[in-house]
């Protein structure tokens, strides 16, 4: 069998949860073929693999969606009347009334002068209409340069050759569904859509941050996001997501319930189980640490303002920080200026780094993003007897504290997001009582090996491919 896996932002330029889950899939089914689709920004950004490809990886094809650019200078494209329609189906229509097979046509057909249409006299009359429809106060001009912004990558990813596949399987919504729907559509395969993050969620929370979105255009871009998500929920054959609260949120944004399945993500205890220390960390010391990438959406600020409260009480405590931090630069200078302005001590940015290593002589591990889905550090270390504590963000009460039924009790404390002093105080309520820290420690890794194990995780995936992509689709080595 061959599997396409298409991801966007993630593997294997960027290491990271979702990374990290693609590269075990690759490993773990070593009787599967696959080809990674992968959706990059640029290629100064995104310009080397973060991850050994397993030999079962045949391929990687990457779009850079900062290849191509608005030209100063355009040449003016002449569309029938049915082209400009397909065209106006596409920018203005529910995304079910869009006409797959002709806007696929027209894209190919028009691949190199997709600028030239966007700067071209249909689409501006296209826009103006619906400009007029929308009632919207903000200038005309601005309102149509948003919408060349938004239908301009959306177009430009389908120009390319299709990736051949017995099944597709999209690690996301948004441009990595787009391609998913399509291919699915044009090969006439299976498409496995998979949601770890809520990807429209994501990026109205972006969005809303955003400085380069202004006043009412951020309502419009949300809108975007939602409709080209839309899109993948309604072409996947099956939609699959991490827990309950995610599915709740994908049946609003208008998935079909009938299609989602609950796979809970998984990994192995016996990995964490009797870590050796490297000693990596200082003996005789509260270490503290947290295993994330350095970017905005896991608010390392907010950590290091409760770190500063934390050591107000606890001046020998430390704080481990391992992982990248060249993925937003600017952030990691932040959080460096934010370290210096305030003189916090005993700070520490590792890097990329084997956080097994680093585990048996971590007392206490912290997460303090602001969107997740359900956590592949918070397993892993539950699974290494851990205890947490973390923002209250997707999955993370329940696999801290349990679903109903569970009986285990407490693996760690949840805390608001953005909120140092709350979790500043949980952190010293867990050194302060040394004997809960343990017990909870043990809860966590009880939980794992009870609820997400990797081997119930992977067999669900592989019942899954076996069931859509096997013999009967041109693949027979599963």
């Amino acid at each position: 069998m061959r599997v396409c896996l298409i991801c966007e932002g993630s593997y294997p330029y960027v290491s990271g949860g979702v990374a990290g889950w693609v590269q075990m899939l690759c490993e773990s089914f070593g009787d599967v073929e696959f080809v990674i689709w992968s959706i990059a920004t640029t290629r100064e950004e995104m310009s080397e693999y973060k991850y050994q490809l397993p030999d079962n990886v045949k391929e990687v094809r990457t779009i850079y969606l900062g290849d191509d650019n608005f030209q100063t200078h355009y040449k003016k494209v002449s569309l029938k009347p049915e082209e400009t329609e397909v065209l106006r189906k596409l920018v203005t229509n529910k995304s079910n009334e869009i006409d797959w097979k002709k806007t696929l046509e027209f894209i190919k057909k028009y691949k190199k002068h997709l600028v030239d249409i966007l700067m071209g006299e249909n689409f501006y009359n296209i826009c103006l209409e619906e400009y007029n429809q929308s009632g919207s106060s903000e200038i005309f001009r601005q309102y149509l340069w948003n919408f060349r912004g938004m239908y301009f990558p959306f177009m430009d990813i389908l120009t390319g050759e299709t990736v051949k596949a017995d099944l597709y399987h999209a690690l996301s919504t948004g441009y990595a569904g787009i391609l998913g729907s399509c291919a699915s559509y044009i090969e006439e395969k299976p498409f496995v859509l998979s949601e770890h993050g809520i990807y429209t969620r994501e990026r109205e929370e972006d969005i809303i941050r955003a400085e380069w979105v202004k006043g009412g255009f951020k309502e419009l871009w949300i809108d975007f996001f939602k409709k080209i998500s839309m899109i993948s929920y309604q072409k996947a054959d099956v939609v699959t997501s991490l827990f309950e609260v995610n599915k709740t949120l994908q049946i609003e944004l208008g998935c079909p319930e009938e299609k989602i399945r609950l796979i809970s993500n998984g990994v192995s205890v016996e990995d964490y189980s009797n870590l050796v220390s490297h000693n990596k960390l200082e003996k005789g010391k509260f270490n503290i640490a947290t295993i994330l990438r350095v970017v905005p959406i896991k608010d390392v600020k907010t950590m290091l303002l409760a770190f500063e409260i934390v050591q107000e009480q606890l001046p020998e405590a430390n704080l481990a920080i391992l992982g990248g931090y060249d993925e937003s630069p600017e952030y990691y200078e932040e959080c460096l200026e934010l370290i210096n302005s305030l003189k916090i001590k005993n700070v520490k940015f590792y890097g990329r780094v084997n956080v097994k290593e680093y585990m048996p002589d971590i007392d206490l591990l912290l997460l303090s993003s602001i969107s997740e889905g359900q956590p592949l550090a918070i397993l892993e270390g539950m699974a290494a007897g851990i205890p947490f504590v973390s923002t209250n963000v997707g999955d993370c009460k329940s696999l801290l504290e349990g679903n109903e039924g569970d009986g285990l009790g407490r693996a760690g404390y949840i805390v608001p997001v953005m909120d140092s002093k709350a979790m500043a105080e949980a952190i010293i309520y867990c050194e302060k009582h040394p004997k809960q820290l343990k017990q909870m420690g043990e809860v966590g890794r009880k939980r794992v090996e009870r609820y997400y194990k990797k081997e119930s995780f992977l067999q669900q995936y592989r019942e899954l491919y076996k069931k859509l992509g096997g013999g009967a689709n041109g693949g027979d080595r599963i």
